[in-house]
């Protein structure tokens, strides 16, 4: 580490999962992490890897993914800063069943599996944080499957930019606009959305065509949000 880059207890003192521990169980548990720097395009791990432990993003952005037979690239999730992955492979000790990919030069830090275990098995607290972490994760993947299934792929994308934008769309005062930049690539989006690119940019050209948005490379300007939303139904 550089002396311009926070602590790993500085990190973990930010997250939930760690946030409520005494200071001298966070520094514990600090010393026996690791901190890994990632360079976008790297990958930290491949499907059928054993688990490590849980990976924890301070910067940057990772990609979870899977890679059919045929060579197609499904995106499962994107990490962002702040929150953590593999903890499910890591408590069923099985190898990991999608591979890691930096989106963009990350910092990492790698609790190792044993010391979480360590802490499960004293802290009772820790443990439900850790559940509730988990519960989370499988909330959005049957809110996303349920999206697959029931919602068009307008729809789908709608909801992306809405939230993306981090706006209130029903309390938007009328003609209320905003910019965003995407954060990844399109590809990456359609893939997340399960849509094929050729189909987002479809779905773009006709927002923008029906005056609801304008595309500028990554930069979205969407030029009312409520009828943005109520487009979506």
């Amino acid at each position: 580490m550089t002396d311009t880059t926070p602590t790993a207890e500085a990190f973990l003192a930010r997250l939930p999962l760690f946030r409520e521990l005494p200071g001298e169980q966070r520094q514990q548990i600090a010393s026996r992490t690791q901190l890994l720097r990632v360079a976008r395009g790297e990958m930290l791990f491949h499907s059928g890897d054993a688990p490590a432990g849980t990976y924890i993003v301070c910067d940057g952005r990772i990609k979870l993914f899977l890679v059919s037979p045929a060579g197609a690239e499904k995106v499962i999730e994107i990490i962002d800063r702040g929150q953590s992955f593999g903890e499910a492979v890591m408590f069923l000790d099985v190898p990991h069943v999608v591979t890691a990919q930096a989106l963009a030069d990350c910092l990492l830090l790698l609790v190792p599996k044993e010391t979480i275990f360590e802490y499960i098995a004293d802290d009772p607290g820790f443990a439900r944080r850790m559940l509730a972490g988990l519960s989370r994760r499988l909330h959005q993947l049957v809110a996303d499957v349920e999206a697959y299934s029931t919602r068009s792929g307008t729809e789908r994308l709608i909801g992306y930019l809405l939230h993306d934008c981090g706006a209130d769309a029903a309390e938007a005062p009328p003609a209320t606009a905003v910019e965003i930049e995407l954060p990844v690539a399109k590809g990456v989006i359609a893939s997340r959305l399960n849509l094929t690119q050729e189909h987002l940019s479809r779905i773009l050209h006709d927002l923008a065509a029906a005056g609801l948005i304008e595309v500028h490379g990554r930069r979205i300007r969407i030029l009312d949000l409520r009828r943005l939303r109520d487009h979506a139904g």
